[in-house]
């Protein structure tokens, strides 16, 4: 059987579920069509002139990248821009363009996590788990459908708590409605008097985006004409989507030594920094791509260090006490640097779970900046 874009798109979702992503974000299918069938894929951290050469080159069928070509829309599709002119040669040279960005961000075992495993940190968790994520759905329904509803809810992707998946809590009861003209009941009469029926009272927690999918399929395998249901806001969180990392080295280092860990590990040979290279560094936090808006999830995570990229000057004075000592070590450690983790992750996530597809990270750096370092270069 062969495999299609909407294959990785299955499979990305499973993991990294498009609903995760930022507003402003564009991921998803951007070109192509999802019944094109895949056999060899490159991926790549950015769409560019030379990766699109080099996907035509090695008649690919897909390109899978993590930042999106098309941040706003297009008015044209021509070749005067640089956007426009990369997404009209993928078009006519029948490749798909699909984009795994800030979905994969938030993902547990996302680019964060990755990012942290590279530089050395032992069982990462989030920064911070996503707000109001998580929905209680409870809804009535007669004793002899009420497996089929629960399954239905469950192929949806309802029922799942952490590690844990198909949960659910079911009480008996009964139920009252009187069919008014023009119904068609399952039970009783249209116009006919009040029926009671015995009824089964079942919930489940759903993730918000999967809220639409699962209400539909438990209309669809209810069998009643009108479903009763209640949707409720419960205040646990989503386990497996969040911002940022953070976890423990195996043993306490200095700042310094640290640093050569993260320079070898993201071939940054410069870094910037606040913190004095000689204070100690155990427990360590970071964000792939621009984290400066979580420097104070990371203090308040208890790090000692948190690495992450695109930090503007005056963000820099956030972790220092009314002392001007720094409170915590903070690392700017580039944008490209931070998440060109990405490449492998997606290619080791994706290649046994689609084993009929070669997935190939690209030969080229995509990133259009370079890191100059007096006496080098």
């Amino acid at each position: 059987m062969s495999i299609t874009v909407a294959d990785i798109h299955r499979v990305i979702e499973d993991w990294a579920p498009s609903a995760t992503a930022q507003s402003y974000d564009n991921v998803g299918l951007l070109v192509g069509r999802m019944s094109r069938t895949v056999t060899k894929v490159v991926v790549a951290l950015d769409v560019t002139p030379q990766v699109v050469d080099e996907a035509i080159g090695q008649e690919v069928d897909c390109l899978l990248v993590h930042h999106p070509l098309i941040f706003k829309p297009l008015k044209r599709l021509t070749d005067d821009t640089l956007e426009s002119s990369l997404a009209l040669r993928l078009a006519e040279a029948g490749i798909a363009l699909y984009v795994a960005h800030t979905n994969l961000d938030a993902a547990r075992d996302g680019v964060s996590f990755q990012l942290a495993r590279d530089l050395g940190v032992e069982q990462p968790e989030f920064l911070s788990t996503l707000p109001e994520s998580i929905v209680k759905v409870v809804v009535f329904c007669p004793v002899d459908s009420a497996e089929k509803v629960r399954e239905a809810m469950f192929a949806a992707g309802a029922g799942r708590i952490g590690a844990y998946s198909e949960c659910s809590f079911s009480s008996a009861g009964s139920g009252t409605f009187k069919p008014e003209d023009g119904t068609n009941p399952h039970i009783g009469s249209a116009g006919g008097p009040r029926e009671q029926v015995s009824e089964i009272r079942m919930e489940m927690e759903v993730a918000r985006w999967n809220l639409g999918a699962v209400v539909a399929a438990m209309n669809q395998a209810h069998r009643y004409e009108e479903v009763a249901y209640d949707v409720i806001p419960v205040e646990q969180t989503y386990r497996d989507a969040g911002i940022g990392a953070v976890g423990d080295l195996p043993q306490v280092v200095s700042l310094g030594a640290f640093l050569d860990t993260v320079a070898k590990a993201l071939d940054n040979p410069a870094l910037r920094i606040v913190g004095d290279t000689e204070m100690p560094v155990r427990r360590v936090a970071v964000c792939g791509g621009s984290g400066s808006d979580f420097i104070g999830l990371a203090m308040r995570s208890g790090a000692d260090v948190y690495v992450t990229a695109d930090i503007t000057y005056h963000r820099y004075f956030e972790v220092l006490d009314r002392e001007g000592s720094p409170r915590m070590a903070l690392v700017n450690a580039g944008h490209f640097e931070t998440e060109r983790c990405t490449e492998d992750l997606l290619v080791d996530r994706l290649t046994p779970l689609l084993p009929g597809v070669r997935f190939m990270t690209t030969k080229h750096r995509t990133a259009p900046v370079k890191t100059w370092v007096s006496g080098r270069n």
